[in-house]
This record gives C-alpha cells, sequence and structure tokens, in this order.
C-alpha cells in the first residue's frame, strides 16, 4: 500500500512512547501522560466580575490607538512596561503587575443568552439540559472553608447548579454592605420564641417527608439548615458594613458595584469560595463612550483597590479575580455612537491565584475584529480556572438522567498564565 511521507513519519516523542523506554522507573509514555500535572494549585477561591451586556474589549484592555476602530478614549500605560489599558481604568493601571490579560479569546454566540450561557458554564445551550455555572463546579468539588456559604452571587442572580445539587446552588444578596433581613427573626420575636418556631417547623417537615423519596424535600431542608446555621454564625458581620470605615468605602467607591467589591473581598478572607459580583449595562448599541467612561468611573477604583488590598494582605495569591463578559464590541462604531455585539474576539481581566502578574496572553488584529495568535476559546477560560484551583476539568459526573457530563466542556487550560 502506498503511503505519504506524513504517513510513516514517526516524531521521536511517538518512537520513545512506542519502545516503552524508561526514565526514572517511569515508561516515557507515563511521563508524557502526566505532563504538567505536577502543578501546585495556589488558588483557594475565586471573584468573578460579570459585566452583562457584552462590554466592549477594545475600551477597556485592548485599545488600538491610531486606528479608525480606537474611538474615543486614549491608551495609558501601565506598571507593565509596554501595556496599555483604556484611559477610563488609571488607578486599575497601577495596579497591572499584579494582573494578567487574555486579549484572544474567540467566541462563537452573538445573541446574549446563548453567549451567557456558553462563557458562564463553558457548554453550548442544550435542550433537555442545563449545565451548572463555574461557580458552582467550585463548590461541588472543594470543600468549605467557614460558617458562611460557599457560593455567594452580589448585585443578580448566578446560574444554576442544576445536577449539582441544592448544596452547589448561589446564595444570592441584593444589596451588598446592607442586613439580610431574612437572616434573623422580626423584631418582635424574641430568639428563644424563634428557635421553637423553627423546632416546630422542623417537626412538621419532618413528619411531612416521611416515607417520600422527593429530591425537592432534600433541596428544601438543605436549604433551610443552611440558612439558621448561617444566621447563627458570628461570620455573619462580614456581611454588614455599620463597621466599616467611611475612608475604605470611599476609596472603593461608595457605590453598588464599590461595596459589592469590598464585600467580596470581604467573605474570601472569610473562607467563601466562589463570589460573583455582577454589574450590568454593557450593551452599548448607542453612546458607547459615555456610558464607558461611567463605567470606568465606577469599575476603576474598586478593582484597583480590592486587587491592592488583596496584595496587601497575601490573599492576592491564593484569590484569582477575573472580570469577563458574554462577548465583545463591534470594532466599527455605529451611526449611534455605539458599538455592536461582536463574539469573535474579546478580552478578559485575571489576576491572583497563582497568575502571573504583568502577561499578556495573545492579540488581535489591527482592528480588534479577529484574533491573530494564540486564540483561546471560551471553555479554555474555564479549565484554566481549574487548573488554578486544582479541580480536574475532565471529571465526570452523573445527571439525574444517568448521562454523564464533564465539569468543563472540552477546554484547555492557558499554563502560560502560570509562568
Amino acid at each position: 500500500m502506498w503511503m505519504s511521507c506524513k504517513d510513516y513519519r514517526v516524531t521521536r516523542r511517538q518512537m520513545l512512547a512506542g519502545t516503552g523506554a524508561t526514565l526514572l522507573g517511569m515508561s516515557v509514555s507515563d511521563l508524557l501522560a502526566n505532563t504538567g500535572k505536577d502543578h501546585k494549585p495556589l488558588a483557594e477561591n475565586v471573584i468573578l466580575f460579570w459585566n452583562g451586556g457584552g462590554m466592549s474589549h477594545i475600551d477597556t484592555w485592548d485599545p488600538k490607538p491610531g486606528r479608525p476602530t480606537q474611538g474615543e478614549f486614549e491608551p495609558i500605560s501601565t506598571t507593565v512596561p509596554g501595556l496599555q489599558i483604556s484611559e477610563i481604568f488609571p488607578k486599575l493601571a497601577k495596579q497591572m503587575h499584579h494582573a494578567a490579560l487574555i486579549r484572544s479569546i474567540a467566541g462563537t454566540q452573538g445573541a446574549h443568552g446563548r453567549a451567557t450561557y456558553n462563557v458562564q458554564t463553558s457548554y453550548l445551550p442544550a435542550g433537555n439540559l442545563i449545565h451548572p455555572g463555574f461557580g458552582s463546579v467550585v463548590v461541588s468539588e472543594l470543600p468549605n472553608l467557614g460558617d458562611l456559604p460557599a457560593y455567594i452571587s452580589i448585585s443578580g442572580s448566578a446560574p444554576r447548579a442544576s445536577y449539582l445539587g441544592q448544596q452547589c446552588e448561589a446564595y444570592y444578596i441584593a444589596t451588598p454592605g446592607m442586613k439580610d433581613p431574612y437572616l434573623s427573626f422580626p423584631e418582635r420575636i424574641a430568639e428563644t420564641r424563634g428557635a421553637k418556631r423553627l423546632e416546630t417547623l422542623a417537626k412538621f417537615n419532618r413528619r411531612f417527608a416521611a416515607n417520600k423519596n422527593d429530591v425537592r424535600l432534600t433541596a428544601g431542608k438543605t436549604s433551610i439548615d443552611d440558612a439558621v446555621e448561617l444566621m447563627r454564625s458570628p461570620a455573619l458581620e462580614a456581611f454588614e458594613f455599620s463597621k466599616v470605615p467611611q475612608k475604605v468605602l470611599d476609596r472603593y467607591g461608595d457605590t453598588t458595584f464599590g461595596r459589592g467589591a469590598l464585600l467580596a473581598k470581604r467573605l474570601v478572607e472569610n473562607g467563601v469560595r466562589f463570589v460573583q459580583v455582577n454589574r450590568g449595562g454593557f450593551d452599548t448599541h448607542s453612546n458607547n463612550f459615555e456610558a464607558m467612561a461611567s463605567h470606568g468611573e465606577v469599575m476603576d477604583p474598586a478593582l484597583a483597590s480590592l486587587i491592592e488590598d488583596l496584595a496587601d494582605t497575601g490573599m492576592l495569591e491564593k484569590t484569582l479575580v477575573l472580570m469577563v463578559s458574554e462577548f465583545g464590541r463591534t470594532p466599527r462604531v455605529n451611526d449611534n455612537a455605539g458599538r455592536d455585539h461582536w463574539p469573535s474576539v474579546f478580552s478578559c481581566f485575571m489576576a491572583g491565584g497563582g497568575i502571573q502578574g504583568g502577561t499578556v496572553i495573545g492579540s488581535s488584529d489591527q482592528d480588534g475584529g479577529e484574533p491573530k495568535d494564540r486564540p483561546v476559546q471560551v471553555p479554555d477560560i474555564h479549565a484554566t480556572l481549574c487548573h488554578a484551583l486544582g479541580i480536574d476539568p475532565e471529571k465526570e459526573v452523573m445527571t439525574p438522567l444517568k448521562r454523564p457530563m464533564k465539569l468543563v466542556d472540552d477546554g484547555t487550560a492557558v499554563k502560560e498564565l502560570f509562568g
């Protein structure tokens, strides 16, 4: 049979693996299979800033000075030689030696719902199955570190845990820094009286659930037990800002987003594994530059203060910070001074958790329209977070329909981020 040169060419890797050669008592095939598995994960917590609506990459992390697509903002220098970001982040520019950027995310989904689902779960939507968000994946694989919920979502909802179960759902905080009215008895109900009510409720629930095999009952009991445990925990003080000096609030920005960033810091310091801080308003089909300038005024002090404080206390080494959106915006500015949906290439910001500061992965082309080099697929971001946390992205879990699903949909970690 005729064979081309490509058919019979054998690489040194294939030759060594095939001959069963050994090094240090291990076959070369085993060594090759274990490549990269000696990585020591440093991350213990994650803070995800979810910017809903599709944040413009060109007006934030990937400026294009001198090009027709530049828009109204100028790039500014950072603490990393040669690295520039948008002028809307002057304070964050002074912390970029702690941070990394991926500028070549190659998305595939241009509709908000599908793109959000893809970026938050690594999967594309499926008609008969809902995949869990990454926060649920993290808390399903890593043990809780304290009394507070392992997964908390601030100022907006997080993806559902789906087949990972109720214990992996996010605890929702609507107003960061304010006392949660659902975590204390009403003013006229004393502690003793409230405790008796909880005991009575537990008796009724046990009686009702007897001889019933319904997962909804189990999920309801989990929610109640978690809430009661949280009500009685001293760590609950992390939620409240009554004792936080005003100068600290002013430094982060006394806004919903600034308070959310400060709360995220306090939560990871108290053992919360995964915190998601939500901010919308990035769907800038019109008045993009006015909107992004306003976003910068709010986001810049909060994100810069968070990174600086985590670094100063040593928490940044074990806290991975990620800011991402469902897609980018068009290089072309439309007739309404806006930018439209653009999934072909976009960027994300990362810091901490073992990531090498000052790193830039990939690039877009000269106008910010397509990846130029080192394309990063959406599931690769999830695999990268797994790599930082010591989670196996290939692990399979069984759905209620007995269908095995991997934690991450065929992603490969961007290991260059870790030096």
